[in-house]
């Protein structure tokens, strides 16, 4: 009976319903206060999110350039290398130096050899080195062009001199030739001469008879001649040769006699009798006789005189 009355109780009911909207209202502020929070913590990671990409971004966009940056510069290091290998050959081959230049290619194939991803000091470095190269390149350009130049200047000189040096040589040629004529003509110019030839047959009597004569007339035979006068020649000592030369062309000779053998055109001949003088250009008389030994046969001979390799002169005599 108590609890009915009490459930029926109009302000008891509306005490308990306004606790109950008190309990909502408060669990309504719980949950708008949570949704709240939610809905910041969502957007600031939602910023995050997009300052996060936007940075990612903004990182590979940089590394690309950055990468692009060191390709670039590494391609022109790597011209730079085969322009360096062509001028340290061009300059070598003029005669130039090249160390400065070998200098610089060893530095670069160590650039080329690192194989490293580069920053951007690595690159800006990179890049003042590049500049620098091709300063150097622009400079030996002129200096190929001034050893080219030299080189010409020296080619021009060498090929005048060559020139010179072979009018020179022809002029020399002409001069030895020239000379070499005129010691021919003072050679042969001083060569001497028998002249006034006279032959003659001695008998066992000592009688003196004048070619032609008979064979039995001549136990000996003697020869008279005169050298000639001759002011090219040296005065100097001789060795006068005379030969005695049958018809059949057979040298009358006898080494136990006196005779020997002289070199004539190259050839060594034998010499019928010889004599030792001083030429002293006095047209000086010279005698010979030669005793032969056996009878002369009839026919006709020759007599030759010869000195230093050259014929003086000859006289041919018969005997009958």
């Amino acid at each position: 009976m108590t609890e009915n009355t009490s459930n029926n109780d109009p302000i008891k009911k509306e005490q308990h319903r306004e606790q109950s909207i008190r309990e909502n209202k408060k669990s309504n502020r719980k949950t708008a206060i949570i949704v709240t929070i939610l809905a910041i913590i969502i957007i600031v990671q939602g910023i995050k999110i997009y300052l996060d990409h936007q940075e990612s971004v903004a990182t590979e966009n940089q590394l690309a350039s950055t990468e692009q940056e060191l390709a670039v510069t590494m391609q022109r290091l790597t011209d730079i290398s085969r322009e360096l290998d062509e001028k340290i050959a061009e300059i070598e081959k003029l005669g130039g130096d090249v160390t400065e230049l070998e200098k610089a290619k060893a530095d670069i194939q160590d650039e080329l050899n690192r194989q490293q991803r580069a920053n951007r000091s690595t690159i800006r470095n990179l890049k003042d080195k590049v500049g620098g190269y091709e300063v150097l390149l622009k400079a030996k350009d002129e200096e190929i062009e001034k050893l080219k130049n030299v080189n010409s200047e020296l080619l021009t000189e060498n090929t005048s001199l060559k020139t010179e040096k072979n009018q020179l040589f022809d002029s020399l040629s002409e001069v030895t030739k020239s000379k070499e004529a005129l010691i021919s003509k003072v050679e042969l110019a001083s060569q001497l001469k028998a002249e006034n030839i006279l032959i003659y047959a001695i008998n066992s009597r000592g009688k003196e008879r004048e070619a032609p004569f008979k064979s039995r007339h001549a136990d000996k035979i003697k020869v008279i001649f005169n050298i000639a006068e001759n002011e090219v020649a040296p005065i100097e000592g001789k060795d006068i040769m005379v030969r005695i030369v049958d018809g059949n062309g057979q040298v009358i000779f006898d080494v136990a006699k006196g005779s020997g053998t002289f070199m004539y055109e190259g050839k060594e001949e034998f010499y019928t009798s010889n004599k030792e003088i001083l030429f002293d250009n006095t047209r000086q008389q010279l005698t010979f006789e030669y005793e032969k030994g056996s009878e002369w046969e009839e026919g006709l001979y020759n007599l030759e005189v010869y000195t230093e390799g050259y014929k003086m002169g000859s006289k041919q005599f018969e005997v009958k």
